[in-house]
């Protein structure tokens, strides 16, 4: 990395500005690496030198700290090993995560509210950008649908691990009855293309709708047909973009959700055949059950996939979804 910064002080590093980009890119790409080893490897000397004074002057708090700071070193090293699966052309992009409500009204709406939250939550606490796509609330309480753009490092390697059904058991709040109802919505998860990948989109092959943007009414509500609707002939694809202020713009926006659509397709197709080739039998489909949510008559929440679980819904629910990830990406990289 110290030869790449100094040619990056070299008067002439700009002339050639595509080399240049892809130079920075090289330098982001080790010190991303580099940065978290160096302070592992900090913390872990810390811990080691510090140590004996500790023991020998039965300072437990000392060494409470000191077990700490080590966990945390344990975590960081584990964090790195998880990246080193992350090793797909995809996973380093940002991406798009939508969440569709399943049969069963309000209650099924309302499951993909809280999902929505959970997805939001778990994106903030990894330092993520998180912004709302499309959104089109249901009729009653929660969302029909909503997509978000979930911009941050290996956002797609980490995400993909959440696409398939989610379903949901609990105490419905509203049944006057108070009966037990099951809820599903599906996740879906598809990388962000930039422009140095060429996916071609003839115009013949999309069908474009325009509608009323959906909202919750007020001085706000759009009273033009911004809305945009694509619909990918060949392949029955439909994505669609609302939140934008202009119809130009949420067509813009929706032909980069086709493209990023489109691109993953093409990537899991060819996966799948090496796979196939190398005589792999395991496989994730796109629309399986993957996670099971039981808030009454116990709380658990088990991942179909791998079997992991916890009793904690209250955390997962608010963001706390790593440890399944992990345990994902561990099990099928």
């Amino acid at each position: 990395m110290q030869h790449l910064d100094q040619v990056m002080e070299e008067g002439s590093f700009w002339e050639d500005q595509t080399l240049a980009k892809e130079i920075i890119d090289e330098r982001n790409a080790i010190k991303s690496w580099l940065d978290p080893y160096l302070e592992i490897q900090k913390k872990f000397n810390e811990s080691r030198e510090m140590l004996p004074e500790a023991e020998e002057l039965a300072d437990e708090g000392l060494m409470l700290e000191l077990l700490e700071q080590l966990k945390g070193a344990e975590r960081q090293l584990g964090e790195l090993e998880v990246r080193r699966m992350l090793s797909g052309e995809l996973d380093k992009k940002n991406c798009y995560l939508a969440i569709n409500a399943g049969a069963g009204g309000t209650e099924a709406c309302d499951w993909c509210l809280i999902l929505s939250r959970m997805y939001q939550r778990w994106g903030h606490k990894r330092g993520w950008n998180v912004e709302v796509i499309d959104l089109v609330e249901g009729d009653v309480a929660g969302y029909r649908s909503i997509t978000f753009k979930l911009s941050g490092e290996f956002a797609y390697g980490y995400a993909k691990a959440e696409r398939g059904v989610h379903r949901l058991v609990r105490i419905s709040p509203f049944d006057s009855s108070n009966r037990r109802h099951t809820s599903f919505a599906s996740v879906d998860v598809w990388p962000e293309i930039t422009d140095e990948i060429e996916i071609e989109v003839r115009p013949e092959e999309v069908r474009i709708d325009t509608f009323r943007a959906s909202g919750a009414g007020g001085q706000h509500v759009n009273v033009t047909d911004s809305a945009v609707r694509l619909t990918h002939l060949p392949t029955g694809i439909v994505v669609s973009c609302q939140q934008e202020r202009s119809q130009r713009q949420n067509r813009e926006m929706a032909m980069k959700l086709l493209k990023g659509k489109l691109y993953q397709a093409k990537v899991m197709e060819r996966e799948a055949k090496l796979k196939e080739m190398a005589g792999e039998k395991r496989e994730i489909g796109w629309s399986s059950q993957i996670r099971n949510y039981v808030l009454q008559p116990y709380s658990l929440v088990k991942d179909v996939r791998t079997s992991h679980e916890t009793g904690n819904v209250r955390a997962v629910l608010d963001g706390e979804i790593d440890e399944f990830v992990i345990a994902f990406l561990k099990e099928y990289g």
